[in-house]
């Protein structure tokens, strides 16, 4: 079990909800157009949302953020440490900075002064791309992983510990190893992802696999997707990776068959409606929509209920296995909508 680290209203580490993080793509300066943005992310769903601040107009700009939003606000530092204590100073509620960048430890107790002072945790984000040279010659998994307790310890040393790490690779099995051995190595919460992973399907499933792989393995207490894109997406990404992965249970879930010749009805669309009229469900709702009665409702039995095309137009409903009736094909859609009503009022 990880310590808790706690980020304005968020607390993660710890066994607490997995936090779904995301980063703005509008330049920091536009306010309006960040504002929009941030806005979109918290209305998708995003708990912790992160802004690049990479000078001191940036930080001005930034004022304008600070306060608006329930969820909490990140800066992303690179190289400066002034820039990061002034984010401490207007009201940031974490950041995310890499301690090594910074060079003279004297520069780092400045910075971690100030986020002691203000309350502020430090993500040390280390990834492929910003190794130290006394790294390089080992395997990847291992460089990233002696690189960020190198700078855990280094602000341990001066009595911080409200630390949240992250070792991103856009090579999943490196990154992968990598969180698998730092988990075996620290308490701290870690948050993960595949770092640069692309775009569309190639994104989101180079994400979901190193994701996805250390979610069942119980490691990752705050996540992003990193998408090329749209950072809405992201979120969207996100949530489904942790429906999938068995940590977000409260929603619907629809398993289909991919059909064969046996299929006489147009499953597909009736899949494409339940989706769309039972996304705003937050119960556990299982259902099974099946091509035929081969593969349904046996393969489906651990199913809450699901439908299975049958002969002379008709499909036969069941629930928890057991076949209660049959139905015209046109009825299969209202059907499975009232047991899906009857599921989440506890009625069935």
């Amino acid at each position: 079990m990880t310590r808790q680290v706690r980020i304005k209203n968020i607390v993660i580490g710890g066994g607490n909800k997995i936090a779904v993080q995301s980063m703005t793509n509008t330049d920091t300066l536009d306010t309006e157009a960040t504002i929009k943005q941030l806005g979109a992310l918290q209305s998708a769903g995003c708990d912790i949302a992160r802004l690049a601040v990479s000078s001191e107009r940036e930080v001005d700009a930034s004022k304008a953020y600070i306060g608006k939003f329930d969820m909490p606000l990140v800066a992303d530092i690179q190289f400066d440490y002034r820039l990061a204590v002034k984010c401490c100073e207007i009201g940031f509620d974490k950041i995310r900075f890499n301690p090594g960048n910074i060079g003279d430890e004297s520069k780092v107790k400045i910075l971690v002064d100030a986020a002691k002072s203000h309350n502020v945790p430090i993500r040390i984000g280390v990834n492929t791309g910003s190794l130290e040279d006394e790294f390089k010659s080992m395997p990847k998994s291992d460089a990233l992983v002696n690189s960020a307790i190198k700078h855990v310890r280094l602000l341990e040393k001066f009595g911080f510990y409200d630390t949240v790490i992250s070792v991103k690779s856009s090579d999943v099995k490196t990154m992968v190893d990598a969180y698998r051995k730092l988990s075996d190595t620290v308490d701290y919460p870690l948050h993960i992802g595949v770092t640069e992973s692309g775009a569309d399907e190639r994104g989101l499933v180079r994400s979901a696999i190193g994701i996805g792989a250390l979610l069942m393995d119980g490691i990752g207490d705050t996540l992003r997707v990193s998408l090329s894109g749209d950072p809405v997406k992201e979120v969207e990404a996100a949530k489904l990776i942790l429906q999938e992965s068995g940590v977000d249970k409260n929603f619907c879930e629809i398993i289909s068959c991919p059909t064969c010749s046996r299929c006489k009805y147009d499953l597909k669309s009736i899949v494409d409606e339940l989706k769309a009229k039972t996304a705003h469900v937050t119960t556990p709702v299982k259902m099974a929509v099946m091509g035929c009665v081969v593969n349904g409702p046996g393969e489906a039995a651990d199913a809450d209920f699901g439908c299975a095309g049958g002969g002379a137009g008709k499909a036969a409903i069941f629930v928890h296995g057991k076949v209660v009736k049959t139905v015209e094909y046109s009825q299969v859609l209202p059907e499975l909508l009232a047991l899906t009503e009857q599921k989440i009022k506890g009625s069935l």
